[in-house]
Order: structure tokens, then C-alpha cells, then sequence
């Protein structure tokens, strides 16, 4: 049985693509401020956090959710679009 009413508009691949890479980012955005709020109470000096693969880890925290919203929007903006086109139709 489908979980559609006939008036809906089917969720295209490209959807949850964008949904679930938002959602991605999000976690792993969480995930390095985790790793950096555990790294800095076991007592890792300022000069560890300079080096390997810790500078990557900082940046993350700061883009990630910023590149998730727009992820977001722009899955909402096409709903939004693919909704008043499917209505125009009828």
C-alpha cells in the first residue's frame, strides 16, 4: 500500500541526497566540537592543536553547519518550487 495521497508530489533522489548530507554535516560538525571539548580537558597544550589533523577539526566546527543550512534551504526551496509547479498543473 502506498503511503501517497494522490495529491502529493513524490520526493525526488536529489531530496533526501541534500537532506542526508545536511543532516551528515550536522552530526560530524557535533562530533569535532566533541573531540575538541575531550581534547582540551585531558590537558593537550595549545601547541598540540596546531598540528596534524586538529586545524581540519577546528574549521569543521565553523563551516559545517553553516553549509548544512544551506543544504536545508535549498531542499525546502525546491519543495516549495516543485509543490506550486505540480498545483500550477491542475
Amino acid at each position: 500500500m502506498s503511503t501517497q495521497t494522490p495529491g502529493d508530489v513524490p520526493v525526488r533522489r536529489i531530496d533526501r541526497i541534500l537532506a542526508f548530507m545536511s543532516l551528515g554535516l550536522l552530526v560530524l560538525s557535533v562530533l569535532c566540537f566533541v573531540a575538541i571539548m575531550i581534547g582540551t580537558a585531558t590537558g593537550m597544550e595549545q601547541a598540540d592543536f596546531a598540528g596534524g589533523v586538529w586545524p581540519v577539526v577546528g574549521i569543521l566546527v565553523y563551516i559545517a553547519p553553516i553549509l548544512a543550512f544551506l543544504l536545508l534551504i535549498s531542499v525546502v526551496i525546491m519543495a516549495f518550487v516543485r509543490r506550486a509547479r505540480a498545483n500550477r498543473g491542475r
